[in-house]
């Protein structure tokens, strides 16, 4: 059983947190890495299988589109949301709109608190781990979230989770934005995770389930440069707003905006999304391992944060002790659960528990970098927000690229080739982010770390569209949407651990703050993040050499 609860044949995410920029469909027949045969082509795939068109359409392979559509309108099941959940395309593209909303809503929302941390900071005060809270709050409440997400959307209905998550993230936004101090935009990012968690598996599914097979595909075409300009705007966007200072809200803004939209997503979100959504009545929610895995990372997390701040007593190694243990405890129970959280057969699959190790060290050292990064140009140099924001265009450049490159060309020619190639590359790239800081030192200008960044940022674009596809190249049918579910929160935890674990590196590095002293931390947080890439290469070679291999 699914931990996001998408069938095997629903997108899985695969960026920092969006997840239509994947291969929406492993399941269809035209996963990267097939042997074209016959009747593994788009065409065959839709006219062959008198379930592909879904309800109201034909298997004609010689009816035109106008055809199906017409087809699908004209049916009455088609039509009726309580009686099916594929739509005609009038009434399915409303439903991506609201999804991509969503999406955008949280792609921004987690770059643009990147960029305002250390506003956040002098504003509210709370501390150097300040920082750090407000980042690691909202991705690992996000990934604990989507553990029970799925399965809550199939008891409770997938349309009224979206609704529920949007209005939550929307409400929880506003509450950033009127915080009147640390502890309280702490307690609202969380929330405002959770609602996220909530909010984008719903999302992905619906969106799955009301378009035909056949046009899935090109629903989602433009979707992925949509995230990828998403990401180069999210910095500037940052810096502009709090450049503006709008009515003198400072760093308020970036969670403030939030606010119209999500209103008008939530409202568009009544009207068009269906109220069926290819739920699973079977489903049931392993509360005990839901329980397990909550506290383990909770004392995890906690200690890493606050051990560096308080002089690392005795209880925060006990707490990262309670940790390990309580992650043996969810491990046993998963075999024993008559609904495991994730199903226990993966873990024997080498390729999967491999292809987790590589998500967790790609996914932290990414988390890290852009922190570091932001801390080293707005704390160290004493850049303006906007001026940060501007100097990190090359990164978000460079992997929106790379992320229309992988997705187009390179990941279905080179297999699991493109994965050695993406970390490569980002390794390079960190380390001459390296070489940068320590060469040109307080003499570094945007125009000097252009080339490292860009590097960098390509390097992390080849990765992340394949990634998913590649982890869960040998997971059966039956297992692919709970091997996509637990690749998610992975990808979210080990982000909240790179930003605890390698912030809290940073700050003890940088010990009583200097530029020379932030200088010499960013460098030394950068060669660790680059030996995490480094480190997930030879793993590479452990997974199927082409995504889908197995299930294909």
């Amino acid at each position: 059983m699914s931990t996001d609860q998408r069938s095997p044949q629903e997108p899985a995410a695969t960026g920092p947190t969006s997840g239509l920029i994947s291969d929406p469909s492993p399941a269809l027949g035209h996963g990267h890495g097939h042997d074209p045969t016959p009747t593994d082509t788009p065409d065959a795939a839709d006219t062959t299988d008198p379930d592909a068109s879904g309800p109201g359409t034909t298997s004609d392979p010689e009816a035109t589109d106008t055809d199906r559509d017409a087809a699908a309108t004209t049916d009455p099941a088609a039509s009726d949301p309580d009686t099916t959940t594929t739509l005609p395309l009038h009434a399915a593209w409303p439903v991506l709109v609201v999804v991509v909303l969503a999406d955008i809503m949280d792609l921004l929302d987690s770059s643009v608190a990147n960029l305002a941390g250390p506003s956040i900071r002098a504003d509210l005060g709370g501390g150097q781990v300040t920082v750090q809270w407000v980042l690691s709050a909202y991705t690992a409440a996000f990934a604990l979230g989507l553990v029970t997400s799925g399965r809550l959307g199939d008891l409770l209905g997938r349309r009224r989770l979206f609704l529920l998550g949007m209005a939550g993230f929307t409400l929880a936004s506003l509450a950033c934005g009127l915080a009147p101090g640390a502890v309280f935009l702490i307690v609202a990012r969380t929330v405002q995770g959770l609602c996220g968690s909530v909010m984008i598996p719903q999302g992905l599914a619906l969106v799955k389930v009301v378009f035909p097979p056949r046009h899935l595909r090109r629903a989602l075409a433009p979707v992925g440069p949509l995230m990828g300009l998403t990401m180069v705007a999210g910095p500037i966007l940052a810096g502009w707003l709090l450049h503006l200072d709008l009515f003198g809200s400072q760093w308020r803004a970036i969670f403030l905006v939030n606010v119209p939209f999500g209103v008008a997503a939530a409202l568009l979100g009544l009207r068009v999304l269906p109220r069926r959504g290819g739920e699973d009545p079977t489903a049931r929610l392993d509360l005990t391992g839901v329980g397990l895995l909550t506290a383990a990372s909770a004392l995890l997390v906690v200690p890493l944060i606050q051990g560096r701040d308080l002089g690392w007593p005795a209880w925060t190694y006990a707490m990262m002790a309670a940790a390990v243990v309580l992650l043996a405890l969810f491990t046993v129970s998963q075999r024993y659960s008559a609904h495991p959280v994730v199903t226990p057969s993966l873990f024997r699959k080498r390729g999967f528990v491999v292809g987790l190790v590589i998500v967790a060290g790609f996914y932290a050292s990414l988390s890290a970098f852009v922190l570091v990064l932001n801390l080293l140009l707005q704390q160290g140099m004493g850049w303006t927000p906007l001026r940060t924001g501007l100097t990190l265009i090359p990164w978000a450049l460079g992997t929106a690229v790379a992320v229309l490159l992988a997705g187009a060309v390179l990941a279905e020619k080179l297999g699991r080739a493109t994965l050695r190639l993406g970390l490569s590359i980002a390794v390079v790239g960190l380390l001459a982010l390296c070489w940068s800081t320590a060469h040109w030192g307080d003499g570094l200008t945007a125009g000097k770390l252009a080339p490292a960044l860009l590097v960098t940022g390509f390097g992390s674009g080849l990765v992340f569209v394949p990634l998913v596809d590649f982890v869960i190249g040998d997971a059966t049918a039956e297992e692919v949407g709970t091997g996509a579910g637990l690749l998610n929160a992975v990808q979210q935890f080990a982000g909240a651990i790179g930003v605890a674990a390698l912030g809290t590196v940073f700050l003890s590095r940088v010990g009583h703050p200097s530029v020379h002293s932030e200088l010499a931390a960013a460098e030394l947080v950068f060669g660790i993040a680059a030996g995490l890439n480094l480190l997930t290469l030879p793993l590479v070679g452990l997974l199927p050499r082409h995504a889908q291999q197995a299930h294909g």
